[in-house]
């Protein structure tokens, strides 16, 4: 049907005006790159856990419909925690006009804009998260790893040479070959701590290789002297007594953050201390040579509280075969005041959902965090808003729900019983947090009653 002559002119114009309101597509540098700098370059760039840079036009283009549907089904940035339950300050959750921003960019065929419209270049310390590091430890000789079958945990001691006490800001453990370390604990082990007392330092061993070569010397000694059977008392390796292993004083795995302390807050590493590497590797069908390192920033301001990295865990647990939903609980029960300031659950393949738990001396109950959909290719810590103050007597609770079933994928055999281990294909259950205590106190104050802490607890 033709229109009025007297309507045509009037059509033309409201089309015009329709035209010019109409909000101008998103450009990579004036929308896309801020966006980028703010929640994504961290991992997305050369050297880092994600596998694409978007430091630039030229190497995000090619992932655009990857970015929209990352972005849109809230696959990225990585964050599992029930948003109903507690308050995180490192949440990164986009809001939704930020998705609707790189969504619409997408959908535009991802154009480039204007240079000139494009933020200053964030600086990146090449290898580091935390800035240059004041001191690096390195474990002294690189670890090789066979292209297949199972590694032990492999140790490395490495003195620190700190003739002085040192408050540690921020640190990161990093390794040299990411595709085939699972993780990296770093403990400090304090002057006269007991922790993997015996063993060698500046060398690479295995806890079973440590007990063979204790063994074997105890076997010699009792040749030459028969008596010492009787005195053995079950001690055939290092000794890993309660309140003896160490603060972690940072770690590694796909996801995690350096150990950013707020202003006040320190990680203490005392004078004459040596650092414990504990590295997992997992062989990915090529050999790999790899020298692990941990970076520190000491504090440039007067430390007031120290703080510890605790677990609620077990390793009591038989996961039965093709089970979709075993439960498995842990508890630590706090002996001295502590302000809680983070957690991060700690599970394999078969982890299904974890949650946090806490019962005050009240009686009052609380849940502190709830990830219904774990994911163990996210080692995510979750660091509260507002610090919580947990008073004497706090008990932290922690369940989780495995799926040893044939409907989970990454399960490697749903057919067999599921016990704890050190390996990837085995199962853990690590409920970490983190709290705040006085400088002057230790782990041992918080795990062990007062009445209890001169007494010594059996090793292995």
């Amino acid at each position: 049907m033709r229109l009025p002559f007297f309507l045509t002119g009037s059509v033309a114009l409201a089309a015009a005006s329709i035209a010019s309101a109409a909000p101008e597509s998103p450009t990579f540098y004036k929308d896309v790159l801020p966006v980028l700098q703010k929640n994504c370059q961290t991992c997305h760039r050369p050297g880092e856990a994600a596998p694409m840079s978007f430091l630039s036009y030229d190497s995000t283009r090619p992932w655009a419909k990857a970015i929209k549907t990352a972005v849109a089904t809230k696959k990225m940035p990585p964050w599992f925690a029930d948003p109903h339950v507690g308050k995180f300050g490192n949440d990164p959750t986009l809001s939704a006009d930020t998705i609707a921003t790189l969504v619409n960019w997408a959908d535009a065929g991802a154009p480039a804009g204007n240079p000139a419209d494009a933020p200053a270049p964030l600086t990146w310390v090449e290898g580091w998260r935390i800035g240059k590091p004041d001191a690096v430890i390195k474990i002294p000789q690189a670890i090789e790893i066979p292209a297949s079958g199972t590694v032990d945990y492999q140790y490395v001691i490495v003195p620190t040479g700190f003739t002085e006490d040192k408050y540690v800001a921020m640190a990161e453990a990093r390794p040299s070959a990411p595709g085939v370390v699972h993780h990296i604990l770093a403990f400090v082990r304090e002057p006269g701590s007991t922790f993997l007392k015996g063993a060698p330092t500046n060398t690479a061993f295995s806890e079973k290789g440590l007990r063979a070569a204790a063994e074997a010397r105890i076997r010699e000694q009792m040749k030459e002297h028969p008596e010492l059977a009787n005195r053995r008392g079950g001690q055939g390796g290092p000794d890993m007594a309660a309140g003896d292993f160490g603060d972690m004083i940072a770690g590694y795995a796909p996801g995690t953050l350096p150990n950013i302390l707020k202003p006040g807050q320190v990680k203490l590493v005392p004078a004459g201390s040596d650092i414990v590497f504990q590295i997992h590797y997992t062989a990915n069908g090529k050999p790999a040579s790899d020298v692990s390192e941990l970076g520190l920033v000491f504090a440039n301001y007067k430390p007031v509280e120290r703080v510890l990295t605790l677990a609620a865990t077990t390793q009591d647990f038989v996961i039965p075969a093709g089970n979709p939903n075993y439960q498995v609980d842990s508890k630590l029960k706090l002996q001295d005041d502590a302000t809680l300031l983070n957690m991060l659950p700690h599970m394999h393949f078969r982890g299904k959902s974890f949650e946090y738990r806490v019962t005050y001396p009240s009686g009052e109950k609380e849940t502190l965090l709830d990830v219904p959909n774990y994911d163990f290719n996210w080692q995510l810590s979750y660091d509260l808003a507002k610090p919580k103050v947990l008073p004497k007597g706090s008990l932290i609770e922690c369940t989780a729900h495995y799926d040893n079933s044939a409907n989970n994928k990454w399960n490697p055999d749903p057919t067999k019983d599921v016990h704890y281990g050190e390996q990837t294909w085995e199962e853990m259950m690590f409920g970490f947090f983190d709290v705040a205590v006085p400088l002057n106190k230790t782990a041992r104050d918080l795990m062990i009653p007062a009445d209890k802490r001169t007494q010594r607890t059996s090793g292995f």
